[in-house]
């Protein structure tokens, strides 16, 4: 895991064939803005030089914050570090924790059918259109119950969804079914839950992990986890979790300024970014980013994970009782 203080980004041009190339490579350093500068520059020259023998590469690396272009450290601004934990603002101004070996998971509720499975539905509907058109005089039939098949079949799907949900006993007791599947078969294991807006962040205590690790893509797929997340994870060599609100639903509705919201900022656009910090801050400290649920399996806690269990619980106010969850 890279989360880098400093940031420089340089360009190079040629021209060629009539043509000018231009590339342009970040660079970064914990050491100083002179060190991220040079790496700028070798980035810039050897991709230059690449391109220029053939080879495809994008004129630019991408400017996101997060989960960008392989081989990009996290591009956001240091709020604070405790031992090899460093907390991030985020492109849209939330807080975030990311740790390189402590094991978090989202898993976001379904609250629609799938894409296969709605598939599988206007298939069945499709199929029995032309079985019911066939007992009818005229073909246009046939397309007409095709037709009105696909309108319902998306509604329809999400209807018999929920239903099945709801006979499951509801999406949370359906990933905690899951969890517990998982954990069957591991004795050492142990698990805290806590309840976000979108549904369940799962933290394993019992040891530290690294991402690339298989038996991490196994609990990833066992549980559900977010893809996006799981692809970030890989990405980035580090664990992640969102400490304090999202602005939308604290009631800010603006974004924050500059946009977009990619450290570093220019210094003539950091007042206004403070006006806007500021505001988000003050507003969510209302709220909690999770709430603590209960403790799965071995109740073992490592040495190791156990600071990162208090750093995450006190700034995403996951144990204190009466704030809403945001």
């Amino acid at each position: 895991m890279i989360v880098p203080t400093y940031w420089s980004e340089a360009r190079k041009q040629h021209r060629q064939n009539g043509k000018q190339v231009t590339i342009r490579r970040f660079g970064w350093s914990d050491i100083s803005e002179s060190e991220a500068a040079a790496m700028a520059e070798s980035r810039a020259s050897e991709a230059l030089a690449r391109r220029l023998k053939g080879q495809r590469l994008p004129q630019r690396d991408q400017k996101v914050a997060y989960g960008g272009a392989s081989g990009i450290p996290i591009r956001e601004e240091i709020l604070g570090r405790q031992n090899d934990v460093v907390i991030t603002r985020n492109g849209y101004g939330a807080r975030c924790l990311n740790t390189p070996d402590v094991l978090f998971a989202d898993v976001d509720f379904q609250s629609a059918a799938s894409i296969k499975a709605k598939l599988l539905l206007f298939f069945a509907l499709a199929v029995a259109a032309v079985f019911v058109g066939g007992l009818l005089p005229s073909r246009a039939w046939v397309m007409a119950i095709i037709f009105v098949s696909f309108i319902i079949t998306s509604p329809l799907a999400d209807l018999i969804h929920r239903l099945q949900q709801r006979l499951l006993g509801g999406p949370e007791k359906i990933v905690k079914k899951r969890i517990l599947r998982f954990l069957a078969k591991r004795s050492t294991w142990n698990l805290r839950l806590y309840r976000t807006p979108a549904g369940l962040r799962i933290l394993a205590t019992h040891q530290p992990f690294l991402p690339t690790e298989e038996v991490v893509q196994e609990f990833f797929r066992a549980v559900g986890a977010d893809p996006v997340y799981v692809k970030m994870c890989l990405n980035q060599h580090c664990f992640r979790a969102r400490l304090t609100a999202k602005p939308w639903r604290i009631g800010i509705r603006s974004r924050m300024k500059p946009r977009p919201g990619v450290w570093p900022v220019r210094p003539e656009r950091m007042a206004e970014r403070a006006q806007w910090i500021a505001t988000y801050e003050e507003k969510a400290k209302a709220f909690a980013s999770c709430t603590f649920l209960e403790a799965v399996g071995s109740g073992a806690i490592h040495p190791k994970v156990a600071p990162v269990i208090a750093l995450h619980d006190k700034e995403s106010r996951a144990t204190i009782q009466g704030n809403a969850v945001a």
